[in-house]
């Protein structure tokens, strides 16, 4: 028996592998089904079934893809009811996969076809167990995300209640806990760094299984301190529920490559949004008016769908030469179907074409504690998230989380200029770019962020506080 993890950092989503005696299975896949078809040609399998614990809302599942690929069944949990084909296994159905078994824990909470898969060895031996968003490491998934009607976030936090208590906690304490997410995702609010770990553990460690916890106070802690979800949530999960374009026809759309001549006037003659995906400092020295930097070497993806309201929004890609078909593949996995094209030879063929060009003032650390000495009331903007400000802030920073963008465009006056920092420099400079767009000329980005100025010893900060949420 195998069992891999296949972690992708970037959406701190994990997805499975699992084979016995030539037959596989994949869980949770992501929207590039390559891989995984490659890697059971390689080990001689074939994939009987792509698992899916849940419609997902924080990317696109390459389950249909798969199946159609491999000609796996797709399963998922009771009460599930997908646009396409599919088998809706019962609660507690075991299937068998080579010498092995994976029994179906139905596990509402989350939401409410959320379901577990029981990973059960050659020998019968209980082994490991697929949490999906029902728990992660130190802590469960939240459960307002699928809130409708009559279920609230209330309801669906108690049968996750009852979920955990009647089909998790009740597994031997040796079962290894393979979940859906680790730190970073948006779908818990406090995740461990740790991409594993096990029953009896986690019942030691994890706040929401205490054993002597009441459903009152379980749904008290689950649901203080969540954040609303990002906008493009609902909106992958309707794809993971309805279906979508195959991730080939996406490819083939996305990497066209386009001359600086054909590349401007696609983005004259479209209201294609101009995505630059290079490093921060690379952008600053130099871009294309209006466009906007999400770097591709960060949490490109959800910044993306948090940031990008409409998945059908056309899409032009400024890229490193070589990483466009890279960039095209990480919109898809949120749902970002349509790009149309790439500027071939990246934004140095753009330069050198003499076409206009734009960049944003930046310091560093030394240059703006200077400044800030020189005059204390300057204007400071935090683009943290609030758990983050909260925690510790420079005293008289204004905290205008990237986030949302759009509410924070109203607290900054275009007159006046501004020193924008975030946590290392990254967000700080998408925060920036969104809004030279839209005609603020005013800011300035402080590299290295609040690890930079707390490294300084330069700025008054507030003292510092444990945060109870990292939404």
């Amino acid at each position: 028996m195998k069992v891999e993890q296949i972690y992708t950092g970037c959406l701190a989503q994990g997805a499975y592998y699992v084979e016995s005696d030539g037959e596989a299975i994949i869980i949770d896949p992501l929207r590039e089904v390559k891989p995984y078809i490659e890697r059971a040609e390689k080990n001689g399998a074939k994939i009987k079934y792509v698992l899916e614990t849940h419609f997902h809302a924080d990317f696109v599942s390459g389950h249909i893809d798969l199946a159609k690929q491999t000609g796996a069944t797709i399963v998922y949990g009771p009460t599930a009811k997908p646009n396409f084909k599919a088998h809706i296994a019962s609660d507690g159905e075991v299937l068998k996969v080579g010498k092995v078994s994976v029994k179906v824990l139905h596990t509402p909470g989350h939401t409410m076809e959320s379901s577990c898969f029981l990973l059960i060895d050659e020998n019968g031996k209980e082994h490991a167990v697929f949490t999906g968003d029902t728990l992660f490491i130190n802590d469960v998934g939240r459960p307002d995300l699928a809130q409708k009607g009559e279920i609230t976030q209330e309801v669906l936090a108690g049968y996750l209640f009852d979920s955990l208590r009647s089909k998790i906690m009740t597994l031997p304490d040796h079962v290894i806990i393979y979940p859906g997410h680790g730190a970073g995702s948006a779908c818990g609010k406090n995740m461990s760094k740790e991409t594993e770990d096990i029953i009896g553990r986690q019942k030691m460690v994890n706040y929401a299984l205490r054993a002597d916890m009441t459903k009152d106070e379980f749904v008290n802690e689950v649901i203080t301190g969540l954040m609303p979800p990002p906008g493009y949530f609902p909106l992958n999960a309707k794809m993971n529920k309805e279906g979508y374009d195959s991730i080939d026809e996406v490819l083939q759309r996305g990497c066209q490559a386009l001359s600086p001549d054909a590349f401007e006037a696609a983005a004259n003659e479209t209201e294609a949004l101009l995505l630059d995906t290079r490093l921060p400092q690379d952008f600053a020295k130099g871009f294309i008016p209006n466009s906007i930097n999400i770097g591709i070497d960060g949490n490109f993806a959800p910044w993306v769908g948090a940031l990008i309201p409409d998945i059908k929004q056309q899409i032009l890609i400024i890229a490193e030469s070589g990483r466009e078909e890279e960039v095209v593949t990480r919109l898809a996995r949120v749902g970002y179907d349509y790009t149309i094209g790439y500027l071939e030879g990246g934004y140095e063929a753009w330069e050198k074409a003499g076409k206009e060009t734009d960049h944003i003032r930046t310091i560093s650390v030394d240059e703006f504690a200077k400044e800030h000495k020189a005059n204390p009331n300057i204007n400071v903007l935090d683009v943290r998230k609030y758990s983050e400000f909260e925690s510790e802030h420079i005293v008289g920073a204004v905290n205008t989380p990237l986030d949302f963008v759009n509410d924070a465009m109203y607290a900054v006056n275009r007159d006046k200029t501004y020193y924008v920092h975030c946590a290392g420099g990254y967000r700080s400079m998408i925060f920036n770019s969104i809004l030279r767009a839209r005609g603020y000329d005013n800011l300035i980005d402080v590299q290295g962020g609040m690890k930079a100025i707390r490294e300084s010893g330069e700025f008054v900060v507030t003292d510092y506080v444990e945060p109870v949420t990292m939404l």
